[in-house]
């Protein structure tokens, strides 16, 4: 069910219950038997696409490099992952600010923390502001981007382009600062 669920969602993130019922050959009532409302299946969706892309992190991050290239693999996966399911862009689709939502995002939290850390001490980005707040800075460019891409004001490849570009400079790893 939730693997047709994200399929379809993937193709039409506005589909209602009937057709993602119709999508894993079920009827709605088992549908809405499983999960009592579309919200709730939606937040079972996000929870399917987050181990996906958690799966994903933790693959990418097992290859070699430095910190910063492990950690732009990280943002292109999450940008890879909004291409393929643009459910995640659709305003009310995912609350933002719940507990469930943080709850999400805390391994991504502490990953970020690690690889900044782990750049800190190499040098490559900035040694000063606290690895926390690089993270919680870099965590709202990323949600500023999405809001972008939801509003429609920048394609998707336009907005992981910015972010990018926003990241190297809030780290001190922009082009006026090579990485060693």
């Amino acid at each position: 069910m939730l693997d047709a669920a994200v399929r379809l969602l993937a193709e039409r993130p506005d589909a209602g219950i009937a057709a993602i019922a119709a999508a894993a050959g079920l009827t709605r009532q088992t549908v809405y038997a499983h999960f009592g409302s579309r919200d709730a299946l939606l937040d079972a969706v996000v929870d399917r696409i987050t181990d996906q892309a958690m799966a994903a992190m933790d693959e990418a991050e097992e290859e070699s490099g430095s910190a910063l290239d492990a950690l732009l693999r990280l943002q292109d996966i999450g940008w890879r992952l909004f291409e393929r399911n643009p459910v995640l862009l659709r305003p009310g689709n995912t609350r933002a600010g719940t507990d469930t939502d943080l709850a999400r995002h805390e391994p991504v939290a502490a990953r970020l923390t690690r690889l900044i850390e782990k750049g800190q001490a190499s040098g490559e980005f900035d040694p000063a502001p606290p690895a926390t707040w690089l993270v919680a800075a870099v965590t709202a460019l990323g949600h500023a981007a999405g809001d972008e891409v939801r509003a429609d004001r920048l394609p998707v490849t336009e907005a992981a382009a910015w972010l990018r570009t926003a990241t190297l400079a809030l780290l001190g790893a922009g082009p006026g600062n090579p990485t060693p």
